[in-house]
């Protein structure tokens, strides 16, 4: 069963901009080769951690919005822990409320947009 699901992750400041663009496709690649729908993507940027993660206190957020089947998220989050790249990363499920908020938050950021 196809489900939609948000993971939002951090990447170490240390990063390059080019490398910081290689996790984020490697990842994006994943979900893609694995027969996943992208709904939606955003880069939130060099953000201040709420505390220090491995002795760091920024990270590069990133957020990948996407429907997919249950059984890929135990390899794609796998696949997070490995990587040295990520500080910490949240993959949760959406239910029919949250998908709807998503949609309204971003047809009310297009519509910021063309305003200005």
């Amino acid at each position: 069963m196809v489900n939609q699901y948000e993971t939002v992750f951090i990447m170490t400041p240390v990063l390059s901009e080019e490398q910081m663009k290689e996790t984020v496709k490697k990842f994006k690649d994943y979900l893609l080769s694995k027969g996943a729908e992208m709904v939606y993507e955003d880069n939130w940027g060099m953000r201040k951690l709420a505390y220090p993660i491995q002795k760091k206190s920024t990270g590069f957020y990133h957020l990948f919005e996407f429907k997919a089947e249950g059984s890929i998220l135990h390899d794609y989050e796998v696949a997070f822990k490995r990587d040295e790249r990520i500080l910490r990363f949240l993959t949760v499920k959406l239910d029919k409320h949250a998908i709807a908020y998503n949609e309204k938050k971003r047809n009310k950021a297009k519509e910021e947009k063309a305003e200005a």
